[in-house]
């Protein structure tokens, strides 16, 4: 299921459909509310131009870019070459320039705990700049 899936006719029960949201939820933000607003705050901070939400939806977008290519190729290094290579395909929601500093925050996010200590928006361009230099 993708975030923000819509259908104008879902035959689908309301209960059902809070079902599916609470599960997306889950994968989204295991570690909950502190989680995600830590990610939005890092959103805020790195794409300070941009549209909130929009920034959500294209660090979701290249999360389960992110886990998917990780199931497939095992390494860090060829899911991130993966992404970098699809990411035309994915270009309404992340721009070209933008999209190694997804990866990057998305990384972060799959190396926290439950403590959601995730480093500055500093330590992210950061780590970016290094994706830029392997791909």
């Amino acid at each position: 299921m993708a975030f923000g899936e819509f259908s104008m006719f879902s035959w689908k029960s309301k209960e059902t459909q809070e079902k599916e949201q609470e599960e997306y939820a889950r994968w989204a933000f295991p570690f909950g509310q502190k989680q995600r607003d830590n990610i939005e705050k890092l959103l805020k901070e790195l794409f300070p131009k941009d549209i909130p939400a929009m920034t959500l939806i294209s660090f979701l977008t290249c999360k389960e870019l992110y886990e998917s290519a990780m199931k497939k190729n095992g390494s860090r290094g060829e899911a991130i070459a993966q992404i970098i290579n699809e990411q035309r395909k994915h270009r309404q929601l992340i721009k070209k320039k933008d999209i190694v500093t997804y990866i990057a925050l998305v990384i972060a996010d799959a190396d926290i705990d439950e403590l959601c200590e995730y480093p500055t928006a500093e330590e992210i361009l950061a780590s970016a700049q290094k994706i830029v230099g392997i791909s």
